[in-house]
């Protein structure tokens, strides 16, 4: 049997015996707040414990690192529909140590990529493209100063009003430990590092 066999049969299952039923909930986030946040696996359960947050009460975006990679992409547009459409009123955005961005070098991704039959010649034309691949793929140094950046573009960000608090937080993947690095309140002093 393959993964989507088992998940398939899974949910089978799941849908006849109404186990749905537990997880109703509205579109709305119950704790009117969007969380920002990396796909790492040690988060999924962990992040939402830590927080106290249970099932409808935030929305979440994911990906890699926590890091919004282009003022109007993806991530930027989900934030704002969070905020316009589903009512969120605060924004959360949560980094972690130990992150698989942390560090991460273009090269080895370009030499993996190849080593799994993406061709030079493909790598070179998205880069006479104009795509710049090292960029692209290349993760960050500190996490901190990731989610400075990141709470920085979303507060900074003209389609976002002012009256929104944009947090930027740090957790354990181990112990689930939270650091704050912008309380967006602007009740602590690491808000002044965002402006």
């Amino acid at each position: 049997m393959t993964l989507l066999d088992n998940v398939l049969a899974h949910n089978q299952k799941f849908v006849n015996d109404k186990q749905y039923e537990g997880f109703q909930t509205t579109k709305y986030p119950d704790k009117k707040v969007v969380i920002f946040t990396c796909m790492d696996t040690r988060l999924s359960q962990l992040l939402r414990s830590a927080m106290d947050i249970n099932h409808g009460d935030a929305k979440f975006i994911k990906n890699a690192g926590a890091v919004i990679s282009h003022p109007f992409g993806s991530v930027m547009r989900s934030i704002l529909l969070a905020v316009y459409e589903l009512k969120a009123e605060e924004v959360m955005v949560v980094g972690h140590h130990n992150c698989g961005m942390a560090g991460l070098e273009s090269d080895g991704i370009v030499k993996k990529a190849k080593e799994r039959g993406v061709s030079l010649k493909t790598i070179e034309t998205l880069e006479f493209a104009g795509i710049d691949i090292k960029s692209f793929l290349t993760g960050f140094n500190n996490v901190e100063e990731s989610v400075r950046n990141s709470v920085k573009l979303i507060k900074n960000h003209p389609l976002l009003p002012d009256t929104i608090p944009v947090h930027g937080l740090v957790i354990s993947p181990d112990t689930g430990s939270l650091d704050l690095i912008v309380d967006g309140y602007g009740t602590k002093s690491t808000v002044n590092d965002v402006k």
